[in-house]
């Protein structure tokens, strides 16, 4: 199984630990390594996030972190695809403009 990042969930992750770290630089290596650690446990488990609120997609919320990692499981490719990165506040799906 591979765990693979898209473009836009590795900007949020840089994003969402910058900001962190801009306060607290321990905290945000600690919140980067709850990240990693957690996704890792889809490459075992892939179906461990609940389904997601975009069809084909399922969201693992990070425990001890305010973040949800948006994914999609592919089977038949033994690919785990990270879609994005967010922060439990955010609205997601975004609205339509």
């Amino acid at each position: 199984m591979i765990l693979r990042w898209l473009l836009r969930a590795f900007l949020d992750r840089d994003a969402l630990i910058d900001y962190i770290a801009q306060h607290n630089l321990s905290a945000a290596i600690d919140q980067g390594d709850k990240i990693e650690d957690q996704l890792l446990h889809l490459l075992a488990h892939p179906l461990l996030g609940r389904a997601g609120r975009i069809n084909g997609t399922r969201e693992l919320v990070i425990s001890g972190t305010p973040f949800i990692a948006v994914y999609r499981y592919r089977p038949r490719q033994r690919v785990i695809e990270v879609i994005r990165l967010l922060h439990g506040a955010q609205q997601w799906p975004p609205e339509d403009d």
